[in-house]
């Protein structure tokens, strides 16, 4: 404290006689400026095929989760079954890693790039409607398929798959 007013007197000696008389005590004093800890996620790349799957990518690219998209979802109807692919499979894009069936129709579910299995979500064995409620939500309760792993050839596969606004595009327009 010394070495303080030593320097507020050096430089102006009116400003040590002003903080003399402050009270000390402040009951309800605030900081001027509060920063709030926020962090936010860093946001997935999410990618999807003409076949209607999509897949997120981690930022660095080596791990990524699938699914089927909302159109896809919505095309089926509502889903009675879904086949997961066994976890440690390695598939090449366009493979068929698993299946959906629903009171409309069945359907494969494609690796959308080179890619292994290292997850699969078991909530869709006892409630496979999940995929008509959430199909693009990669949460824990979410539609997703599968947990992969990706390597060189599973990013060159991803760069060629459609951003969402290519996909939405891609869907508007008749087949």
């Amino acid at each position: 404290m010394a070495s303080i007013a030593r320097c507020l007197r050096s430089a102006r000696p009116s400003t040590l006689s002003r903080l003399a008389q402050t009270p000390r005590a402040r009951p309800n004093w605030q900081p001027a400026f509060l920063r709030a800890f926020h962090a936010s996620p860093i946001r997935d790349i999410r990618k999807y095929t003409k076949d209607h799957e999509w897949i997120d990518l981690n930022a660095d690219k080596t791990a990524g989760v699938i699914g089927i998209s909302e159109y896809a979802a919505e095309e089926l109807g509502d889903v009675v079954y879904v086949e997961l692919p066994e976890e440690g499979k390695e598939a090449s894009a366009g493979d068929a890693i698993g299946a959906v069936e629903s009171v409309k129709s069945a359907a494969d579910i494609n690796a959308p790039i080179a890619c292994k299995v290292t997850g699969i979500n078991l909530g869709l064995e006892e409630k496979p409607g999940t995929i008509n409620q959430v199909p693009e939500d990669d949460s824990h309760g979410g539609g997703w398929i599968a947990k992969v792993e990706v390597g060189e050839q599973g990013v060159k596969d991803f760069d060629a798959l459609m951003d969402p606004e290519e996909y939405k595009n891609f869907t508007s327009a008749d087949h």
